[in-house]
């Protein structure tokens, strides 16, 4: 049932209203930790859900869920530290130049936070995914546009996080779900909303993009678009280890169907004997891989249709065909092109655009000026990947040169490793120049909860007005900075 424009109206202001009850940051850790136990609680019946909504597999939902879980369990480790507060106190000081008068800083949650969800993560990108707890982390209430395909699992995880509020004295508006496409227009549009967060395509986030730009109050819009994820295998790699090269890109671009946000869309491959086979294992390996199914019909035409227009391009080889692979499934291929075709704008473009399910481009180089021709015309990404020599990777040769010619491009720069596998830790960056991104922040990772914080600063307040958090004797324990020291 789709919710009408006064039923968004009744969730924002829940959410609002729900907003107290997140303050204390206590309040909030618990609640994070109960979230994370009533799922587990759940989870043969929400994995069943899953399952029966995106046909992703039990295996693969199950260690998705025990993900969720993790998350969010780390974040109220991260809420009970304090760290990400940002505290800083600096005392009058009539000798500096100019005079420094009383000042104290630190950040407070922006308010209730819109977020869109993911279709191929019901669990780690959706209701209870990333964008929801590290809102709900950072003291914001959330109100979560459901994805159409999975809209009854939506439902249950809802009630199932808003268990854990009741279980802490939190209200359910603190959890708003709406679904359908005029929703998720109205609550962008909506005063109430503070930010917002999404996974998806480019389309679909650009659309919503403009709507938070255009209100006449904007507001912070953080979305995840779409990534190419370009590879580059030097020809000492290639020469080193090709064949392991070869199987490991089969493995990365057809893991999940290749539903991936991080699948390897791009590889530059030397053209060389030591590319051919490169190109041999990996024929090996995508010839062996099974059919998969997509998540849903309109996402496997458009693959189909993708396949079918790259593949049609003059020089574009497909010694891997991909395409249908049954009446519900897709097989795995992959696409061979002349790198020199990709240095200059025209048809071939399209190459260089996210195809979404199990196929890739490789892209065959003659030498390094046409590597650097190709990656100066990509767009943004979430990641790029080179994989060197071991004698490159110890500094001979290229190595540096090519990790500081990648680090514009990517938000994550791997060296000998496959992008497929977003690790949950402190030191994460998921995020890209744009298109992989609209903002510089992360979506996964410990500063992820940074993007629905504001900083504000305290001038000349007596003691006894300020918030715990900024008084001298740091009562609550917390890192900060105290007169230009770091204390912890």
């Amino acid at each position: 049932m789709e919710a009408t424009a006064q039923e968004v109206d009744a969730a924002v202001r829940a959410a609002d209203e729900a907003r107290e009850a997140l303050t204390d940051r206590t309040v909030r850790a618990a609640f994070l930790r109960s979230a994370a136990d009533e799922l587990e609680a759940a989870r043969d019946r929400l994995v069943e859900a899953a399952d029966a909504e995106t046909a992703l597999g039990p295996v693969r939902l199950t260690g998705e869920l025990a993900r969720t879980c993790y998350q969010l369990r780390a974040f109220a480790g991260i809420v009970e530290e304090g760290a990400f507060l940002d505290v800083v106190v600096d005392h009058p000081d009539d000798t500096a130049t100019p005079p420094v008068p009383d000042l104290r800083r630190y950040k407070i949650p922006l308010g209730v936070v819109a977020v869109y969800s993911a279709s191929n993560f019901p669990f780690a990108f959706s209701v209870a995914g990333g964008d929801t707890l590290t809102a709900l982390a950072a003291g914001c209430p959330v109100v979560v546009k459901a994805h159409p395909d999975h809209p009854a699992l939506s439902e249950l995880v809802a009630k199932v996080i808003r268990r854990a509020a009741a279980r802490q004295g939190v209200p359910d508006g603190v959890l708003g779900l709406v679904h359908g496409f005029d929703a998720g227009i109205e609550l962008i549009r909506h005063p109430m909303v503070a930010a917002a967060g999404f996974t998806g395509s480019v389309r679909g986030g650009r659309a919503l993009f403009d709507e938070a730009a255009a209100r006449p109050v904007p507001i912070p819009f953080h979305g995840e678009l779409g990534s190419l994820n370009p590879v580059l295998v030097t020809e000492a790699a290639a020469a080193e280890r090709g064949e392991a090269i070869g199987a490991g890109l089969a493995g990365s671009m057809t893991l999940g169907v290749g539903q991936f946000c991080v699948k390897p869309g791009l590889v530059l491959a030397p053209a060389s004997a030591a590319g051919d086979a490169l190109l041999k294992s990996l024929t090996d390996a995508v010839s062996d891989t099974d059919p998969g199914v997509l998540l849903d019909h309109r996402m496997r035409d458009n693959f189909l249709a993708g396949v079918t227009e790259r593949a049609q391009l003059p020089d574009v080889a497909t010694p891997v065909t991909a395409g249908a692979g049954g009446e519900h499934t897709v097989s795995a291929g992959f696409l061979t092109v002349p790198a020199e075709r990709l240095t200059r704008e025209g048809a071939y473009d399209l190459l260089l655009e996210e195809c979404f399910g199990p196929v890739t481009v490789v892209a065959r180089y003659t030498d390094e000026a046409e590597v650097r021709a190709v990656l100066s015309r990509l767009p943004g990404n979430l990641t790029a990947t080179v994989h060197l020599s071991s004698e490159e990777a110890a500094g001979e040769g290229r190595g540096a040169e090519l990790l500081r010619e990648l680090t514009p491009l990517a938000g994550r720069v791997l060296v000998n490793g496959w992008p497929t596998g977003v690790a949950v830790a402190p030191a994460q960056h998921h995020g890209g120049p744009y298109p992989a991104t609209t903002s510089t922040s992360t979506s996964v990772g410990g500063t992820a909860i940074e993007r629905w914080l504001r900083p504000v600063v305290y001038q000349g307040a007596p003691e006894a007005l300020l918030p715990p958090e900024l008084k001298d004797d740091n009562p609550l324990g917390l890192p900060r900075r105290f007169n230009g020291r770091l204390e912890r």
